[in-house]
């Protein structure tokens, strides 16, 4: 047996460096780098073998080790889980800082390797510096909090656990179904020992994507309940994207006349143009959509978690519907009492369409020109909001709108927290697949400036713009800095309405007047946060930075940066101020939260009433 004499940390890159992923007989290298912040739990093992090792590994220095996770979650998005970038940090802090993002990923299904630094195996100089103890057990410190939020966690003690260790990271890493975030964490002296590891270890591999095909029994039920369906709807969920099979869904809509509605996942599967798109639909979705699925007699879902946002908190539903769930997770195929259709999207869409067409099914005609009015109601109405304006200020819509008739088809529209999700997935016009990029299974503050830097380093073609609110971005948008230094163009429009306004939105709509929301300084009488609002000027803050910034007062002023923006070669961001209370609202749906029984507020009192009226309509489960 050959083999080299390597410490942990240099096996650990030359192992990543070899791991290769297939889709249809094409492979794509799935590890492209590792970013991270050196500290004293990293740097002198894993920061020594990126600074010598032989390895085609890119090193991504950043500034928040949250925001890396972030980029690195984005990229992988962004290339349909086919690559990834590993993130590490040192112990303490520096880990801990990971942890949102770590959740982020998870939640989405999305591979992102992680590398802690952490303490010593050995226990010899414990505790060192930012090292947590626990008196009952020496195992447990501060990594082990990824655990609830990784996919997969392991502390490699030994240099020779290694290769269990970054085997297992890579199952679940190159899983369609248990992918998320890998934590393995490094303790520092392991880090540095060296072992003879055998070179089949460190050897190119391939790991193998094979779609998992519908099974004839399976694939019998849906087409006899699918051919029997008068008022059928289809909804695309992210699983279509990662299953490269949006012109799938898109064929299959149009040979049977069977609408399509797209979680914010799924969004772009469809060109708002075909005929069969109806657009987004739950709680942030079309009128179109949301009136389809309430008298929807089977609901074909693809690749969906069925969020509560997507079914309206359970309610969007016909009781009686039938559910066909074609999903390679059979955890979420089985949710809602769906009939769960245990394979990949694509491979699943074809065998369907072939065993449906034998059956002779289309919808009739008086269904499809219901669909018909249905989009070109919704269309009107999407160009009212595009063209809305207000003598007090901008309008959010107006804004969005603007942008969504300057940007190219190619480029790609990047978002994650606030209101913007809502108009955005209601509104957005999207002509070609993977133009939209949301991050909403998490709906994580702050990643929208790191996440376009992620977006960005996956993208081959196309510019994106990252639109966020102030709220966000004042949470964390220190990896703009990482973006100029690896001459990443990212282009940022900071919508600033002075808070977060689409949680007061939410505290009025259940009886608050509105209690700390908004961004003001508290008031020295009352005590309270009512004074006058603290006012950022993002412009001067972006510039100090060294991006080149913009302030756009009006839309005209607004456009003209757009243009601007082309021909720029760093990052750019636009300011804009935008009042208040002007995103889009819901559309023939409702959404559960909870509303306190008891309290001085008559209104609010009120509110937990209807509450429990609407969870009487819901499916219990």
């Amino acid at each position: 047996m050959r083999t080299i004499r390597l410490t942990m940390t240099q096996a650990l890159l030359r192992f990543l460096d070899a791991q290769y992923i297939e889709l249809d007989g094409t492979e794509h290298k799935f590890v492209h780098g590792v970013m991270g912040i050196f500290g004293h739990g990293n740097v002198t093992g894993l920061g020594e073998a990126l600074e010598y090792g032989d390895s085609s590994l890119r090193f991504i220095q950043g500034y928040n080790e949250q925001g890396l996770v972030h980029a690195a979650t984005a990229f992988a998005k962004q290339k349909n889980r086919l690559g990834i970038y590993a993130c590490t940090s040192s112990i303490g802090p520096g880990a801990t800082n990971m942890i949102t993002g770590a959740a982020t990923a998870t939640v989405n299904r999305i591979p992102v390797l992680l590398l802690p630094g952490d303490s010593f195996s050995s226990r010899q100089p414990d505790p060192v510096l930012q090292q947590i103890e626990t008196p009952w057990d020496h195992t447990i410190n501060a990594n082990s909090a990824f655990k609830p939020v990784s996919r997969y966690w392991d502390r490699i003690e030994r240099p020779e656990q290694l290769m269990v260790a970054a085997l297992n990271a890579m199952r679940v890493l190159t899983d369609p179904v248990d992918t998320g975030a890998a934590t393995l964490c490094l303790p520092q002296d392991t880090q540095a020992e060296a072992y003879d590891y055998p070179d089949y270890f460190l050897s190119k591999r391939v790991w193998h994507l094979d779609r998992r095909p519908l099974n004839p029994r399976s694939l019998d039920e849906a087409a006899s309940i699918l051919s029997k369906a008068e008022k059928p709807l289809i909804i695309a969920g992210g699983g279509v994207h990662y299953s490269q099979a949006t012109d799938t869904v898109r064929d299959f809509a149009e040979t049977f006349g069977i609408p399509v509605g797209e979680t914010q996942a799924g969004k772009s599967t469809m060109s708002w143009k075909d005929s069969m798109s109806i657009g987004a639909i739950g709680v942030t979705g079309t009128s179109a959509a949301n009136l389809i699925a309430k008298d929807a007699d089977v609901v074909l879902v693809v690749g969906s978690r069925l969020l509560d946002f997507t079914t309206a908190s359970k309610q969007i539903f016909d009781p009686d519907v039938k559910l066909l769930h074609l999903n390679v997770n059979q955890y979420d195929g089985l949710k809602m009492d769906s009939v769960a259709l245990h394979a990949d999207a694509k491979s699943g869409l074809e065998t369907l369409k072939k065993s449906l067409q034998k059956t002779g099914y289309q919808t009739n005609a008086e269904y499809r020109k219901l669909v018909a009015q249905l989009q070109s109601d919704w269309n009107i109405e999407v160009d009212r909001l595009y063209q809305l304006t207000s003598k007090e200020g901008n309008v959010q819509t107006l804004i969005v709108g603007a942008l969504n008739e300057f940007m190219a088809p190619e480029d790609v529209i990047l978002c994650a927290a606030g209101s913007l999700p809502g108009d955005l997935h209601r509104l957005w016009r999207s002509e070609l697949p993977k133009t939209y990029h949301m991050e909403y299974g998490y709906s994580c503050m702050g990643y929208e400036i790191a996440g376009g830097l992620g977006a960005k380093l996956a993208m081959e073609q196309g510019e994106v713009y990252v639109i966020v609110g102030d709220g966000s971005y004042l949470m964390l948008h220190s990896e703009i800095l990482t973006a100029l230094k690896e001459h990443v163009k990212i282009n940022v429009i900071l919508l600033d309405n002075s808070g977060y306004q689409c949680i007061k939105n939410l505290q009025m709509a259940h009886g608050s007047e509105g209690f700390g929301n908004e961004f003001r300084y508290r008031e020295k009488n009352s005590g309270r946060l009512t004074g006058e609002i603290t006012a950022v000027d993002f412009k001067k803050y972006a510039e100090a930075l060294g991006v080149k910034a913009f302030h756009a007062a009006n839309a005209d002023e607004f456009r003209e940066a757009l243009r601007s923006t082309r021909n720029e070669k760093i990052s750019t961001l636009i300011e804009v101020k935008v009042l208040p209370g002007t995103m889009t609202d819901g559309y023939h749906t409702w959404w559960r939260v909870g509303i306190p029984e008891v309290s001085k507020c008559q209104t609010t009192i009120l509110s937990h009433q209807k509450m429990d009226e609407e969870i009487n309509k819901a499916r219990a489960y």
